[in-house]
């Protein structure tokens, strides 16, 4: 029988068959059968009991394995042939994916239903769908993945070399991941992404990851295990899993197992340390140019510290330190990333360690023993307190309280952009645009507190003023005798006030602490700032102990303000809610005789209390104010 009898009844496009309730059209469009594949064979090759017609009963269905012996085979083997068998009624078939028998286009053929770049949509025509996939015990979400991924992008966009379904789950044998067969088998998938990525590969597999997958290590990573499955995006974009942002949390899935510890001896505490680090918390701030995991380690080719091409390798590290530290040397680079207080620790942790146990264990004691100070001092005073009195007494002149308005802007800037670093996840880093804005910020605040430092020892040298506040300031057995007698008084175990002079015992420490405290951060503060500068001359762990000393001496010098001097001079009840003498100046006569009577003693009689000298605070009179301390 030829071609044109068979046309002569169903080229009617009105011609159907009822079948299981359903209607079936049994009409072949001629035009579009020519111009299929097997336009060259004769109905009757497929349809091979037809022998005459009309013709009845219906013919049988054709058998594609008839010619497609070995895509037959290969289709049996597959997860769609077993779900079949095992009565899934919408597992694809060869039509589903080719297209109807009459109407098979080559694969050449853009319009064909598996030309590549048609071969995601033709997939996601069943797994795309939520519902049918829903019946299949199978997620339509790796389609809708696969769609938003760098390589179903490309494709959309009319690439012709991206990754498609077929690229890495194979055509008609497509097998499960958990068959050893599987190309998208943990152990294959190397050699699967190497179809397009094959110089890539031959990185990774001289890698220690790609190592330990050859070795059968399940545990390894591969591939999909960094960059994900479907939802492979490009490492530019920001929520890609190898973002520069993301990396030490893609890593840290295995680095920061312990199972990865105890099983195979990798160092623990990898990510801890990287993120307790300056770079890990510049990253969590928000910087994009700080270095992360595969800014020392590599990407593809991550090797062991012990191989000499690895880029941690001692001989390598310069080198690798030098792409974000220009001029880093030897010495530099004995600075750790991942500090660690173990037994096996390098020297320059094991100060650390012993530095760190230090500065907590004296915040404890001094801000504990400044507590119970203040304590027992806001005791007594809340019941002798006494207010409404008229503030008609100098306490600081004008010089000064510039100086202590520059300090106290240019600490309090230090303190909050040193903890937004510190600890980046915390309200503190929010108030920040991002990492480079809090760094110059905190540089400046730094540069200013050092600067007024400077004209605060010019200003105790050159001025009479001066002179006479640091001589006021000097420590005297008296401090000592007056710090047991308030304690005697606020205790209650004596009814006579301690007779301070212009300084009580309090002031002075904390001046005097606040003399050492610049000095430990101004210098620690400027290793870390130029640290390749200071590399050329010391070892580098000397800077992770300058850093290390810099945040405690950042605690314990804020939570004494906190504690100290904040008490002193706001919730102190003589003071509250608030002693202006850093505003203006002036303090009421009462609460200058009350705290310091000697100095206010030596205002009445002309002379010192210690001596013959000018008294500190005068009695206000009608003149202006000048620079001076006298009115």
């Amino acid at each position: 029988m030829g071609n044109d009898e068979c046309l002569a009844c169903h080229s009617d496009a009105t011609l159907i068959k009822e079948e299981n309730g359903k209607q079936i059209s049994l009409h072949v469009d001629d035009a579009k059968f020519k111009g299929s594949v097997h336009s060259m064979f004769g109905c009757t090759d497929c349809h091979s009991d037809i022998k005459a017609f009309p013709h009845d009963p219906a013919p049988a269905k054709p058998v594609c394995a008839t010619c497609h012996a070995d895509q037959q085979t290969a289709y049996d083997h597959g997860v769609h042939a077993k779900a079949a068998a095992a009565g899934n009624t919408n597992v694809a078939k060869c039509q589903d994916c080719h297209g109807s028998v009459h109407e098979i286009l080559p694969p050449t053929d853009p319009k064909s239903k598996v030309a590549r770049t048609n071969i995601p949509q033709t997939c996601g025509a069943c797994h795309g769908q939520k519902f049918v996939m829903a019946s299949s015990g199978v997620s339509a979400a790796p389609f809708t993945s696969y769609q938003e991924s760098v390589h179903g992008k490309a494709v959309a966009a009319g690439s012709e070399k991206a990754a498609v379904c077929t690229d890495c789950h194979g055509e008609h044998d497509i097998l499960s991941a958990g068959d050893p067969k599987s190309p998208i088998n943990k152990f294959n998938v190397p050699v699967t992404c190497a179809k397009c990525h094959d110089n890539i590969k031959q990185q990774y597999v001289q890698s220690i990851h790609g190592q330990a997958i050859a070795r059968g290590n399940w545990q390894a990573p591969v591939c999909t295990d960094c960059h994900g499955i479907h939802t492979i995006k490009a490492p530019q974009d920001a929520n890609s899993s190898v973002a520069a942002a993301n990396v030490k949390n893609t890593c840290g899935q295995c680095h920061a197992s312990v199972q990865l510890t105890k099983e195979f001896g990798v160092p623990g505490g990898r990510v801890d340390s990287y993120l307790a680090s300056y770079h890990g918390m510049a990253q969590k701030v928000g910087s994009n140019t700080v270095a992360n995991c595969a800014s020392c380690h590599g990407v593809h080719n991550i090797l062991p510290s012990s191989d000499p091409h690895s880029t941690i390798n001692h001989a390598n590290l310069a080198k690798t330190c030098g792409q974000c530290h220009p001029g880093a040397n030897d010495k530099f680079i004995t600075s750790k990333v991942h500090l660690d207080g173990t037994a096996k620790a390098d020297f320059g942790s094991k100060i650390i360690t012993l530095i760190s146990r230090f500065y907590i264990w004296m915040i404890v004691g001094v801000i504990g023993g400044m507590v119970l100070h203040n304590l027992i001092v806001f005791r007594k005073k809340l019941i002798l307190h006494r207010i409404g009195q008229p503030r008609v007494l100098f306490r600081m002149t004008l010089a000064q309280r510039i100086q202590h308005l520059t300090l106290l802007v240019s600490f309090f800037t230090l303190v909050l952009t040193g903890f937004a670093l510190r600890y980046p996840s915390s309200w503190l880093a929010m108030i920040f645009v991002n990492e480079l804005v809090r760094s110059y910020i905190h540089r400046i605040a730094g540069v200013v507190l050092i600067a007024v430092s400077l004209i605060h020892i010019w200003y105790i040298i050159k001025t009479e003023d001066g002179r006479r506040l640091i001589k006021d300031m000097l420590p005297q057995w008296k401090d000592v005798t007056d710090a047991r007698d308030a304690f005697r008084y606020y205790l209650g175990y004596s009814d006579q006030r301690p007779m301070f002079g212009r300084f009580t015992y309090a002031e002075k420490m904390e001046y005097w602490a606040l003399v050492w405290g610049m000095f430990v951060m101004a210098s620690t503060g400027l290793m870390a700032w130029f640290k390749v500068a200071v590399g050329e001359h010391v070892p580098g762990w000397w800077i992770d102990v300058a850093i290390t000393i810099h945040f405690y001496e950042a605690v314990l010098a804020t939570l004494a303000i906190i504690v100290w001097h904040l008490y002193g001079v706001m919730f102190d009840p003589d003071a509250y809610p608030m002693n202006w003498s850093w505003f203006d100046g002036k303090m009421s006569i009462e609460q200058y005789q009350h705290e310091h009577p000697l100095d206010l003693l030596a205002v009445e009689k002309g002379a010192g209390s210690e001596g013959e000298k000018e008294p500190a605070a005068a009695v206000e009179e009608e003149q202006p104010e000048t620079t001076g301390s006298r009115k």
